[in-house]
């Protein structure tokens, strides 16, 4: 058969990604898009698109009928489901095919047998293949705890909970059933016995309709935020010191045997194969079709048992591209097409680390954001959703510069992805990359990423699922810029507002910013900075050069709207330091050598009506109020939840700062907020 024209029934960086492989096979494109997304960049880059009235997945993107219709309106001939949303849903794939489309994914039987992960654990095991035990959640005892509550339908770290305590239980399967319902359309959950520590590692498999099934090759994705990878890369470092110990054992009792050099004395299969094996018995127990992904928790031992399988594409998915050449979304194009896949399996080659660039603060307790990119620019990267033949930087974004992140869908950006031929040499690429990217408008977890990739535990691949715990998640969603260079920062940024002045001035502008005959009070200009609040700067350009209150020695060599370049005193000497500006509004963004910075310009004169009061409980994103957890004029605890936002899939928790009196309460259930609402007011003890 023979694929035309493909509809992705997705949106974002994977439709993006589709289309990409499609446009290099010659295949037309097909968008669907939300309300919120009719100005996405999927949209702009389809052959054409077709609306899907509404905002939130289940008016849009979870609607199987709708997006079945959509393909036979645009003619498309096969539908792709990318991840998420209905990608492993039977019985849209099972639509798909009744309606005469071609379905771009696994056997409908397939997704059945591992759309329940209660089910699919129970498979597994029957097929050989390593499985932790089951759990019922109403028979979970304090002896088992803790244990990990998950999503039967789905994934992404949407409903799961790590429950410690028994008498937290109830109340967390009834968040973790909500947050299922809502991303999966399926509220069922199961909880299975959670390992505080260990290493998730998964194995892309690749299966024709001829017979043929590839173990692709394995990805280790041990840094996660939320049971949300975070980190992804391949081959895995585990697996790499695991086999590397093995062989240099055998080596070793080779030469003790005196047997001929290079020769191997084994005691069994490697960790590698073994993954491999697991992943072929599991891909072929189910008569699988098209890429899909075992995943396995894994410990330092080289133990490891089945976590689930993903029967779809992952969003991980380029690093395998990377180490083997494959494109992986061709072959799943071809095997829908009934062709065979290449007589001979690929071997490996380097190193890839994919990192999810997120619109979120991992200070703020991984708070996503919402609103405007102004400018997505990655430096040195030389291909997007596309395998790169030399060392470089791969970028597959949903963003463009102007996109809008809403409320609606998960606040993934991009995947920046490296590829070299050492693991060292890909992660401090992939670090200098990220550190010198312009990231404008959103607050990300740029700098967490940067501090991870340069972290000497994840150097050494000693990376575990309990990273953040262990190495301390304030120290590595530190900002990278240090206190002083940040003010110097801003100073280049109060210059680079003069010039911008002057510029712009109808009458002298040639002369210098705040010039006088005679000697005055120095230029004031404000901002505040979200990492540490407010600077006033003070400064004079006089004959003499400039002068900076509070920073000695600074040398202006060029200031314009744009750029500032500066020599800096030093321990050693002076340095010459250029900064580049940009501005959005009230937003003033700086990026130099040195870390990016974004500051908010200041009013000279601040509008009493901006002002809150002290103890207000703002809204950090738009979203709705899904349940209220106290009244105006209860006693509250510090941490005490008040109420509880929905906004990006996800449950978000708005506590009181301090303990006191609950004054005010502006909201009720149900109601729709936006970013920056006053929801509560807590007078604390103190004000009492």
């Amino acid at each position: 058969m023979e694929i035309t024209n493909v509809l992705v029934a997705n949106r974002g960086e994977i439709a993006r990604r589709v289309f990409a492989t499609c446009r290099r096979m010659g295949i037309a494109t097909t968008a669907v898009y939300s309300d919120a997304d009719a100005n996405s960049p999927h949209v702009v880059e389809a052959d054409s698109a077709v609306r899907l009235p509404g905002n939130a997945p289940g008016e849009t993107y979870l609607r199987g009928e709708l997006i079945i219709e959509a393909a036979l309106a645009a003619g498309a001939d096969a539908i792709h489901p990318g991840y998420g949303f209905l990608s492993e849903n039977a019985g849209f794939a099972k639509a798909v095919q009744e309606a005469g489309l071609i379905w771009i994914g696994p056997p409908v039987a397939a997704i059945e047998q591992m759309g329940s992960k209660v089910q699919a654990k129970k498979m597994m095991d029957a097929a050989g293949v390593p499985v932790l035990k089951q759990l019922d959640p109403a028979e979970v005892t304090a002896e088992v705890l803790p244990v990990l509550i998950k999503a039967s339908a789905g994934g992404g770290g949407r409903g799961m909970r790590v429950v410690r305590e028994v008498a937290d239980l109830a109340a967390q399967l009834e968040a973790a059933q909500r947050e299922a319902e809502s991303a999966f359309g399926d509220p069922t959950v199961f909880c299975e016995r959670y390992l505080e520590t260990g290493r998730h590692i998964e194995v892309q498999v690749m299966a024709d309709t001829h017979g043929a099934v590839w173990a692709v090759g394995e990805r280790e994705c041990s840094i996660q935020r939320r049971h949300q990878k975070v980190v992804e890369e391949a081959p895995s470092p585990l697996v790499e010191k695991i086999d590397g110990m093995r062989a240099a054992g055998s080596e070793a009792a080779a030469e003790r045997n005196h047997a001929e050099p290079g020769a191997r004395v084994t005691d069994g299969p490697s960790m590698r194969e073994r993954l491999f094996t697991a992943a072929r018995l599991a891909a072929e127990a189910i008569g699988y079709e098209g890429a899909g992904t075992v995943e396995f928790l894994a410990d330092e031992k080289g133990d490891f048992f089945f976590l689930e399988m993903n029967t779809r594409l992952q969003v991980e998915h380029p690093v395998t591209e990377q180490v083997t050449g494959l494109d992986l979304v061709r072959l799943q194009l071809q095997v829908a097409a009934g062709r065979p896949l290449p007589a001979r399996q690929p071997g490996l080659r380097g190193h890839s680390i994919e990192v999810r660039l997120y619109a979120e603060d991992p200070a703020q307790d991984w708070q996503p954001q919402s609103g405007p990119v102004y400018r997505l620019d990655i430096p040195g990267a030389t291909g997007e959703f596309t395998v790169l033949t030399e060392p470089g930087v791969r970028l597959d974004t949903g963003v463009v510069d102007g996109s809008q992140v809403g409320v609606h869908y998960d606040p993934m950006l991009s995947k920046v992805i490296s590829y070299a031929e050492t693991r060292d040499e890909a992660a401090h690429l992939l670090a200098s990359a990220l550190q010198r990217a312009k990231i404008h408008g959103l607050v990300t977890n740029r700098d967490l990423l940067v501090r991870v990739l340069r972290h000497p535990a994840f150097l050494a691949g000693d990376t575990d699922t309990a990273f953040f715990a262990t190495h301390g998640l304030e120290k590595l969603s530190a900002p990278l810029i240090s206190e002083g260079d940040e003010k110097l920062s801003i100073v280049a940024a109060a210059l680079s507002d003069a010039a911008a002045n002057r510029a712009a001035a109808r009458i002298g502008a040639g002369l210098p910013s705040g010039w006088r005959n005679l000697p005055s009070q120095p230029q004031a200009k404000s901002y505040e900075s979200r990492i540490s609040g407010k600077h006033e700067i003070r400064y004079r350009l006089t004959r003499a050069g400039l002068e900076v209150d509070g920073v000695d020695g600074l040398e202006l060599i060029e200031a314009t709207p744009d750029s500032v370049t500066l020599t800096v005193p030093g321990d050693r000497g002076r340095v010459r330091r250029r900064f580049e500006i940009a501005r959005y509004g009230d937003l003033v963004t700086i990026d130099s050598p040195l870390g990016p910075v974004a500051v908010k310009r200041l009013p000279r004169f601040e509008d009493p009506a901006d002002q809150v009061a002290e103890g207000s409980l703002l809204a950090p994103m738009p979203g709705a109020v899904i349940r209220l957890g106290a009244a105006a004029g209860d006693p509250v605890e510090k941490g005490q939840p008040i109420l509880w936002l929905e906004a990006m899939k996800m449950e978000h928790t708005i506590a009181a700062p301090a303990a006191g009196i609950l004054a005010e309460l502006n909201v009720v259930a149900g109601q729709q907020v936006e970013v920056g609402a006053v929801l509560a007011v807590v007078h604390s003890e103190d004000q009492e």
